[in-house]
C-alpha cells in the first residue's frame, strides 16, 4: 500500500490563525509584494540622496516595521530616531485649545530629513508634523508612507514615496494595528466585518 504525502499547510492561514484572527482577514498585499515594494522604494531613495547622510524619522507606531526594513535597504549612510504625537486638551476661558506635540523634538537644523509613516489616512497630523519641522529649517524634508489611502485625505499633503495605494477600513498588519492587536502579521490585510 503506497502511503499519502501529507499535505503542507497553507501558510497564510497558519499565520492568521497563529495570531488570533480566526478567518477574518482578507490578505491584499502579500509578503512578497511588500518585499519587492520597499526594495525599490529604497533604490528610490538611494538614488535621491546618494551623496548625502540621511536622517529617517519613524513616527510611532504604525510605522515601526516599514521603516526598520526601509533603512536596512538603504545604501546611503542612515541617522535613525522616531516621534510620537502627543495631543493635549486645555480651556482658556470660553476657547477650547488642541496642542498637539512631537516627542521626543527632532533636531532638524541643515539635515536631510525623511518621514516615515505606516499608513497615510487624513493628512493632518503629517502636514502638522511636516509644518512644524520645516520651521526648524532642514536641508530637505520628504516622506515616505506604506499604505497611501488618498480617499481619506482631509489635507492636500503630498507623499514623496508611496509603497501602496489601497482603500478600506481597517487594514492591519506589517505594523498597522487596530485595537493595538495584529502588527505582527507578516503582510497587509483588511478586517472583514
Amino acid at each position: 500500500m503506497k502511503k499519502r504525502a501529507a499535505s503542507k499547510p497553507n501558510k497564510r492561514l497558519t499565520k492568521v490563525r497563529a495570531a488570533g484572527a480566526d478567518g477574518r482577514f482578507k490578505v491584499v498585499v502579500d509578503e512578497k509584494a511588500i518585499r519587492k515594494r520597499v526594495r525599490d522604494l529604497a533604490r528610490q531613495i538611494s538614488r535621491d540622496y546618494a551623496g548625502k547622510t540621511l536622517h529617517v524619522v519613524g513616527v510611532l507606531e504604525d510605522g515601526f516595521i516599514f521603516m526598520a526594513d526601509l533603512v536596512r535597504a538603504l545604501t546611503v549612510p542612515v541617522v535613525c530616531s522616531f516621534v510620537r504625537s502627543q495631543v493635549r486638551d486645555s480651556d482658556l476661558g470660553a476657547v477650547a485649545m488642541r496642542e498637539v506635540l512631537y516627542i521626543p523634538p527632532v533636531d532638524a537644523a541643515d539635515k536631510d530629513l525623511l518621514l516615515v509613516e505606516g499608513i497615510l489616512y487624513t493628512g493632518v497630523t503629517l502636514d502638522h508634523l511636516c509644518r512644524t519641522l520645516l520651521r526648524r529649517q532642514p536641508a530637505s524634508l520628504r516622506t515616505a508612507t506604506l499604505v497611501d489611502k488618498t480617499e481619506d485625505r482631509k489635507v492636500d499633503v503630498q507623499v514623496d514615496y508611496a509603497g501602496f495605494q489601497l482603500s478600506g477600513r481597517y487594514l492591519v498588519g506589517y505594523g498597522l494595528g487596530y485595537q493595538g492587536k495584529f502588527r505582527n502579521l507578516p503582510f497587509l490585510a483588511r478586517i472583514e466585518e
